[in-house]
């Protein structure tokens, strides 16, 4: 690690050792200049070597927090498992991991004589209780107007209460299988069946090839909606009492350094992981969700108030002694050596044209650091700055480095 640390110091070095010499258009030095005290200038070039990044201060709960690990989850509403019905040999497969499908959407075709044989009973059933339901209409009027004998009456209306039992029983399995009730009657007799989606989502798993037979107990696939993921977080037992719904949760995850998500508590598990002693708390993500799949690792702090204090980045922030630093964007800099270079060229002196265009000074300014947490440090400063101030978030050390450098003379 201090190996690693000592090598990016010697190459940032060399990339701000030209800091004092500023070229013109046609790449010639023509003039050192020194910074004023306390200031360092950069062109664009060094910006973009350093990668510099500049911003203002952002407002975090550093008060109460407690840290959380979990994963990406999703709601049992939103995740389907998806069987067969009725067993059968996987003719086609229609869809891949990852995909995205909608509702209704095939995922695969199967076959297999069952299905015939189940659209030829509906069909029989079907023909069947076309007769019998005449046969009762007529035996009905027979027996109301005292012609026909009850005993023939109550034999047909069992007949047709249970041929009409079965008919509805055969429909409803037809219709499980996505087959056209109607179109069987008509003899259109299919021999396979649709497998589709339950749901909109991504296909997450599959557990099928073509040739393969699958029963009714098989999962072949499993469909996620993503759009609808949270964060499912463990929260140990010494810290449930603080936990509420309404809170937030600053979390990142594994495979994305440098993003962080925020989230809301909605829900709190009413018990324990016998393993573990924790509890299962649930959070809603705030914003995009880009890019975050279930099963993700994830780790934040869950935030007990909302006490939210000014805060920079730590790599924004530097030491120096008993003292800390950061370093702001000063135009006003550039402006007065741009007011003294006109004066000594009125003078006739030979000042040089300095390309001033890509230009940025970067004043040190001492601030007091209170608490620190997820790369963050609370900031106070002894004297009040304008609100649109331009900060330096992450080169604090490099800067401090090239001015010492320029206030020693090391100069190449």
């Amino acid at each position: 690690m201090k190996a690693t640390i000592i090598t990016t110091f010697i190459v940032s070095l060399f990339l701000l050792s030209c800091n004092s010499k500023i070229k013109d258009n046609g790449g010639e030095e023509n003039h050192e200049e020194h910074a004023p005290e306390g200031v360092v200038i950069l062109n664009q070039k060094q910006r973009q070597a350093l990668g510099l990044q500049l911003g203002g201060f952002q407002m975090r709960n550093l008060t109460t927090v407690i840290k959380v690990n979990g994963q990406l989850a999703v709601p049992p509403a939103n995740s389907a498992d998806v069987t067969a019905i009725i067993g059968g040999n996987v003719k086609d497969i229609k869809v891949f991991f990852g995909d995205r499908v909608r509702k209704g959407q095939v995922l695969a075709v199967l076959e297999h004589p069952d299905y015939v044989a189940l659209q030829e009973d509906f069909a029989a059933i079907a023909n069947k209780l076309q007769f019998l339901e005449k046969e009762y209409e007529r035996q009905k009027k027979l027996f109301e107007n005292n012609v026909g004998s009850g005993r023939d009456f109550q034999r047909v209306k069992s007949e047709y209460n249970t041929a009409k039992a079965r008919y509805q029983g055969l429909k409803s399995r037809l219709q499980l299988l996505h087959l056209d009730p109607e179109k069987v009657k008509q003899g259109k007799i299919s021999n396979t069946i649709n497998i589709v989606s339950p749901i909109n989502g991504y296909v997450t798993d599959m557990n099928i090839k073509l040739g393969t037979y699958v029963d009714a107990r098989d999962k072949l696939f499993e469909i996620a909606d993503n759009n609808a993921i949270h964060a499912d977080f463990m929260v140990y037992e010494k810290d449930v009492y603080l936990v509420k719904k309404g809170q937030k949760v600053h979390f990142t995850v594994s495979n994305m350094p440098g993003k962080e998500f925020t989230a809301v508590v909605f829900a709190i598990g009413k018990e324990f992981e016998q393993n573990t002693r924790s509890v299962h708390i649930h959070a809603k993500i705030l914003g995009d969700k880009k890019g975050l799949i279930p099963g993700m690792y994830i780790s934040g702090h869950l935030h007990t108030d909302e006490k939210y204090t000014r805060t920079l980045p730590n790599d924004a922030i530097v030491t120096e002694g008993t003292k800390s630093y950061i370093f702001v964007r000063d135009d006003q800099v550039l402006e007065e050596m741009e007011k003294e270079s006109d004066k000594q060229s009125e003078k006739g002196e030979n000042t040089g044209e300095q390309n001033r265009n890509d230009l940025m000074a970067f004043r040190m300014l001492e601030v007091i650091p209170g608490r620190k947490d997820g790369g963050y440090t609370e900031i106070q400063f002894p004297d009040s700055l304008p609100a649109n101030t331009q900060i330096v978030l992450n080169t604090a050390y490099y800067l401090l480095a090239d001015m010492k450098k320029e206030e020693t003379g090391d100069h190449d």
